[in-house]
């Protein structure tokens, strides 16, 4: 009897009559038993631990195109309470969303992607260069080849680890990209500093997402939780009978089965304040409140069974010889830290 035959049953079982205590305890012992197989380190405070996967070509954790390789966060322990562990059943670093934690991504197609013919190169920023084959449009869930992945340097503290990540190209493009995560010191949570400097000599344009994947101690998609921002909120998309919206408050009315849900949500402003998202697992009563120091460009909310992601995201423009600077904010709560 295999690994994933046990695995398979055990979500079956869960499925079907919802004894998520002993899930849990086996969903911990497999991420875990992931993050052991490839590169990886920790960082912790007086608050929080913090694994993370490490970038590596040959043997990271993941070696997709959709999504940036650095700040891969596999475990977020607060209080023995769990924010980030990996959702699915299966893993394969080359398929575009197999991967856990706040991960980040350069949603447009990459740079020099429309201007390439087949065989021509783009870049995926915190990825690498890569062939485009022949075909209509950009596929975002495909996993490109990679021609180079660039060069990447990662130090580390005690509480902190910073990511850079150097790519140069004969076709005009070129960055340098630095992510550093430090957890914070005066309460439970972390930072994500990012600066991204214009190297080439094209300009850089894209939106950039954080697709969160949060799993707050590993509750399923259902009641339990609540996503709220600080504007009344609205769309245009098919709530499926699944969730609700009541002013500026997200909710589930059932619990997610087989099922996933995806809205466009609409209903903010141009200002920094409007960047301000709540999750909560009012079960459990942990919950995170994020922020970013930019306008939203987007915003977004998908989730499955066993993972919920207000998706946030950005834009930037970045002209030669120029940089940009952007933080994003997570402060970690437990019901009556508040």
């Amino acid at each position: 009897m295999n690994d994933l035959y046990i695995l398979n049953t055990m979500k079956k079982v869960f499925l079907s009559i919802a004894l998520i205590t002993p899930i849990m305890i086996s969903q911990n012992i497999n991420a875990q038993s992931k993050s052991n197989e490839f590169p990886a380190t920790e960082i912790r405070n007086q608050w929080v631990s913090m694994k993370l996967y490490l970038p590596n070509p040959e043997n990271g954790y993941y070696r997709a195109t959709r999504f940036d390789w650095s700040g891969i966060i596999s475990s977020l322990l607060y209080e023995g309470h769990e924010y980030f562990t990996y959702w699915k059943s299966t893993h394969d670093p080359t398929v575009h969303e197999d991967l856990s934690g706040p991960v980040e991504s350069y949603s447009t197609p990459g740079l020099g992607y429309e201007e390439a013919s087949p065989g021509e190169h783009f870049i995926r920023i915190g990825v690498g260069i890569l062939e485009k084959p022949d075909e209509e449009a950009y596929v975002w869930s495909k996993t490109y080849k990679i021609i180079d992945h660039g060069d990447w340097t990662v130090t580390r503290g005690d509480d902190w680890i910073e990511f850079q990540h150097d790519i140069t190209s004969d076709f005009g493009y070129g960055y340098n990209y630095i992510k550093r995560i430090d957890l914070k010191k005066e309460k439970p949570g972390f930072t994500i500093r990012h600066r991204l400097k214009n190297t080439g000599m094209k300009l850089i344009e894209t939106d950039q997402f954080n697709h969160n994947f949060f799993t707050i101690d590993q509750e399923p998609s259902g009641p339990a939780f609540s996503i709220s921002f600080p504007f009344d909120l609205s769309t245009t998309y098919d709530l499926k009978g699944l969730m609700e919206i009541e002013k500026n408050e997200l909710f589930f009315i059932k619990q997610l089965q087989n099922n996933t849900i995806f809205l466009e949500l609409d209903g903010y402003g141009t200002d920094i304040t409007d960047h301000n998202i709540t999750v909560q697992n009012k079960k459990s009563g942990a919950g995170v409140t994020f922020t970013v120091d930019r306008p939203i460009h987007r915003m977004v909310f998908w989730a499955c069974e066993t993972t919920l992601s207000p998706e946030n995201y950005i834009f930037l423009s970045v002209s030669p010889g120029e940089e940009t600077i952007w933080v994003s904010d997570y402060t970690l709560f437990l019901t009556g830290d508040r």
